[in-house]
């Protein structure tokens, strides 16, 4: 498998320039950032969430930090939960298990993005499968997450 066909398709259309980076395969976040070689911080991820109504976001986050699932409940006055994993390989049929784009829009889902993806002068992110990242100008980003929420939810994972 290659790039999503949903975020080629999204980037297209929006106009967004991105580069291609190949590396070793992968099956973690901070294992994607060391393969491809690109700092864990501006590796952006996503972690899809639903509440008891079934109201799915995705939360786009640092590949070295971990979600607070009270701090983006508090911020959203919300319970969000982490959603199973065989739901979410449903609602990402065009990628790898594992290998979500953080693109909320490609896939019609609502998100919220950690601020401190805010600042990086460019952002990586996984492209759907487990051997290509995409790096990202930091205005380019910041167009892709203009319409989402912009909070402080994740904490960094020393590993």
């Amino acid at each position: 498998m290659t790039m999503s066909k949903r975020l080629a398709q999204y980037l297209d259309a929006k106009h967004i320039p991105y580069q291609t980076i190949e590396h070793y395969h992968s099956n973690s976040s901070i294992g994607t950032a060391i393969n491809a070689q690109v700092p864990p911080q501006q590796l952006a991820k996503a972690v899809v969430l639903k509440d008891h109504e079934d109201r799915k976001v995705m939360a786009i986050l640092p590949a070295k930090n971990k979600i607070s699932l009270s701090a983006l409940n508090d911020e959203l006055m919300g319970s969000y939960q982490l959603m199973k994993e065989q739901d979410v390989y449903k609602l990402f049929e065009d990628c790898e298990h594992g290998a979500i784009p953080p693109v909320a829009e490609a896939y019609n889902m609502s998100y919220v993005c950690d601020e401190l993806l805010d600042g990086q002068e460019r952002i990586y992110l996984e492209a759907g499968d487990h051997k290509t990242v995409l790096e990202i100008e930091r205005d380019h980003f910041a167009a892709m997450m203009a319409n989402g929420k912009h909070l402080r939810f994740s904490r960094e994972v020393f590993h």
